[in-house]
């Protein structure tokens, strides 16, 4: 847990060294909801940031679009497939075109001093170590760095004296309001979540859930994978086990609770019964201009909090039996080991699955189950490991899918 306090630490020189200006930036995962919101931000502060690198999976249209009017150093297109479609729509450019994962790796390596790590799902994992190797400013927001790799990425992030910034709107509130010096004097964390969109459905309800339905989250505009792990609350089991990771408490001192309004973003308990939270409007440009101007703040747009109008806030614990998903990611935590990897891998397949409407909604949570039960769960001590024990449990999750769809 000291390699994380020392990777947050805001002492003068450290601040010295994340001020240049311009700062320059790469984004990887430009074209995702993250990624969007990032380029948004760097557009309206003209002057304030060079872009080095751009990255997207196979949305060559956008890509080129950012492309064009930020001009970085290199676009890059992680489907091999879309090359010729990028390099024609960039003709005339300066801009140096490059496809498949190797290239979207080359881009992270690119001497950019601040790298937001965006790529959704295990495909982010390289790319983003690559950053953290050189020693770069990562701004997270790939949660399965921590929840496939926790142990090794913590390591590296040490070993190469990189600065690791959260940007999940929960984890860059507790960022925001975590004593590091005093870490002994708090007494929990608390991690809050809206619920998702079926919050107050029924398991018989749920069993009769759509994709369209899935996507369509309450309070967030999020990428189809991100709102569908909202839905099933993956996505805050997802979120203890980085938790677990990025701050210096035990697995029983974090804790989940529903609060359906996104206003507070999280809180921090401590000894003296003092609860300091972090509040705001839900929009993921507050934490990703917390990240892009750290240890400074920048302004954004984000609709200003008018707590008057909101009038009440509620909360309530959440409902372990209608959503199992956070009962398995606790259970991966507390087993340790490949267990998250495991968890993570599973639902990546699960989740594709439901979203092209090859098993049900309730199916997700079964199909991660049960790979858990049959997986392996050993220990890992390093990457390749970490890529092994992924690839077999996605294996062990497509066939568990088989025989769901027979």
């Amino acid at each position: 847990m000291d390699v994380i306090r020392t990777k947050f630490a805001t002492d003068a020189a450290l601040a010295a060294k994340a001020e240049p200006s311009p700062r320059s930036v790469s984004i990887l995962g430009a074209t995702g909801s993250v990624g969007c919101n990032t380029v948004d931000l760097i557009e309206r502060n003209p002057g304030a940031f060079v872009v080095e690198a751009l990255t997207a999976n196979r949305n060559v249209a956008l890509l080129a679009k950012q492309a064009r009017r930020l001009r970085p150093q290199m676009a890059v297109v992680a489907d091999p497939a879309c090359y010729k479609s990028l390099k024609e729509a960039l003709a005339g450019t300066k801009i140096h075109v490059a496809a498949g994962p190797e290239a979207v790796a080359e881009a992270a390596a690119r001497p950019a001093e601040w790298v937001m790590a965006a790529i959704v799902g295990a495909a982010g994992l390289k790319p983003t170590l690559t950053a953290v190797r050189r020693g770069a400013t990562v701004a997270l927001a790939n949660k399965e760095c921590l929840v496939s790799a926790g142990d090794v990425f913590v390591k590296e992030v040490s070993a190469h004296g990189a600065i690791l910034l959260p940007v999940d709107s929960e984890h860059s509130a507790i960022f925001q309001v975590f004593d590091f010096d005093n870490a002994d004097r708090v007494q929990r964390i608390i991690l809050t979540a809206s619920g998702g969109p079926f919050r107050e459905f029924s398991r018989e309800q749920m069993a009769t859930v759509t994709p369209e339905q899935a996507v369509d989250h309450p309070n967030w505009d999020m990428g189809a994978k991100i709102s569908v792990d909202s839905a099933t609350m993956m996505n805050k089991g997802l979120e203890l086990i980085e938790a677990f990771h990025l701050f210096p408490v035990s697995e029983d001192r974090i804790e989940i609770l529903v609060h359906p309004q996104s206003v507070i973003h999280s809180m921090v308990d401590y000894v003296d019964g003092s609860v300091l939270a972090q509040l705001g409007e839900p929009d993921m440009r507050t934490p990703i201009a917390y990240a892009l101007a750290w240890p400074k703040r920048m302004a954004a747009p984000a609709p200003r909090l008018k707590l008057e109008e909101i009038g009440t806030l509620t909360f309530e614990a959440p409902d372990m039996l209608r959503f199992p998903a956070l009962r398995l990611a606790r259970q991966a935590l507390q087993a340790g080991g490949a267990a998250p990897t495991v968890l993570n891998a599973a639902n990546e397949v699960a989740v594709h699955h439901f979203l092209d409407r090859r098993i049900g909604f309730l199916d997700i949570a079964a199909v991660v189950e049960e790979t858990l039960a049959v997986a392996s769960i050993d220990r890992f001590a390093n990457l390749d490991d970490v890529a092994a024990i992924d690839a077999e449990a996605r294996r062990v999750a497509e066939t568990l899918v088989s025989k769901l769809r027979k």
